[in-house]
């Protein structure tokens, strides 16, 4: 039980790093750009809070 949330919680931060990579690579302007940071950083926390089962 404890490797798979282990697992869950790997494959979640490296999705995570992965979309953030893709959004620096975006042609749009810094402040957009920012804004996807944090909504992605904030999807990625409460995808991660679920595997801890918080939520």
């Amino acid at each position: 039980m404890a490797s798979s949330a282990l697992i869950g919680i790997l494959i979640t931060f490296l999705v995570i790093i992965l979309v953030l990579y893709l959004v620096n690579m975006l042609p749009v302007d810094g402040r957009m750009k920012q804004i996807i940071r944090v909504i992605v950083i904030i999807i990625g926390v409460i995808s991660i809070l679920k595997y801890v089962m918080v939520f």
